[in-house]
């Protein structure tokens, strides 16, 4: 498959008075590991569970593969992989009995099945002890395990996966963050996450969305130039803070500075530089400092702002719009979308 993997436009979803999304419109590209992100009811499960035909949108155009999910799911199906937050797997069945059932309804060939039932295995890492294990009696790092093989083992074009890491301790994330890696290139994958660390290191770019709109989208350096008017410092240093307002303000006159903590046992103290200029003054700063007699410098960086730094921003961003007002009764309908 080449070019959009998933189109949606103008993509509206009404329960009664209350709106869930509205005109949301983005495209992903074949191949792309992409971040969906949003806070608790900002619209991220309704849109994906349109994505995958499980409820119709109001209005509003989505294909996945050039296939509309309105009219042509059955092909839709073929096409996709789901993994749902609260993956729903039957706790009385073992894990091969379970992945060899799926691999039936989700048409494989019968020829196929016991090389892509292995090679689904070993990619996700359920070894022969593991396949004959009662899902009922695996951790959750396992169970995500499997959910992961049964979203995976059709070889979609498209794998959609709502907080594929939720729970896990950190050997498990690593593990589902290598998984994910080799679907690259291959796969269009979409994650839902509130972790923003693993996004920030596992996706190409990220779709932010609140309020039931699309509130920002792009990769990390791209959207830190939209929604971070600042730029950050940390120095670790000694001496000379009597004018160290005016010694800064020499070289850009609108950059401020903040101690953080206290000095430690040997007088180094952490100090806080931020300006609204997005030039980089590393070097200006540090040559100035090395003019000062009274100033030692022990540890200087410069400190891009993070993914969850451009999340607090594009969602406060969106906050401060005003909304239409909700009746109390409105907010009966669906507990999260």
């Amino acid at each position: 498959m080449a070019g959009h993997s998933i189109e949606v436009q103008n993509l509206t979803k009404r329960y009664h008075q209350l709106t869930a999304i509205e005109d949301v419109s983005f495209n992903i590209e074949h191949g792309e590991v992409v971040g969906f992100l949003g806070p608790n009811g900002a619209g991220k499960s309704t849109t994906m569970r349109i994505l995958c035909g499980l409820i119709p949108a109001t209005s509003g155009i989505a294909r996945i593969g050039g296939f509309s999910v309105a009219t042509r799911i059955d092909d839709v199906k073929r096409l996709l992989g789901y993994m749902p937050e609260n993956n729903p797997l039957p706790e009385d069945m073992r894990v091969l009995e379970y992945l060899r059932f799926r691999a039936r309804l989700k048409e494989i060939p019968a020829k196929r099945q016991k090389k892509r039932l292995q090679e689904v295995l070993d990619l996700c890492d359920l070894n022969r002890k593991t396949s004959h294990k009662v899902i009922g009696s695996l951790s959750k790092g396992y169970r995500q395990r499997v959910g992961i093989a049964d979203a995976i083992l059709a070889e979609p074009e498209v794998i959609i996966m709502d907080e594929p890491t939720i729970g896990l301790d950190p050997h498990q994330i690593l593990a589902i963050r290598d998984l994910i890696e080799t679907f690259r290139g291959k796969m269009t994958v979409i994650i839902s996450s509130h972790v923003l660390a693993e996004i920030e290191l596992s996706c190409d770019r990220v779709i932010i969305i609140n309020h039931g709109r699309i509130v920002a989208s792009g990769n990390a350096e791209s959207l830190r130039k939209e929604f971070i008017n600042r730029v950050t410092y940390r120095v670790e240093m000694k001496g000379g803070l009597g004018d160290f307002g005016q010694l800064l303000k020499e070289i850009e006159p609108g950059m401020t500075w903040a101690p953080m903590g206290k000095p430690d046992s040997d007088g180094f103290l952490n100090v806080t530089l931020t300006t609204p200029q997005t030039e980089d003054f590393s070097e200006r700063i540090l040559e100035k400092f090395q003019q000062q007699p009274g100033i030692r410098v022990r540890a200087f960086n410069r400190v891009e702002a993070n993914l969850e730094d451009i999340f607090l921003s594009a969602t406060r961003r969106s906050w401060k719009e005003v909304l239409p007002a909700v009746k109390p009764n409105d907010q009966e309908t669906p507990e999260s979308f």
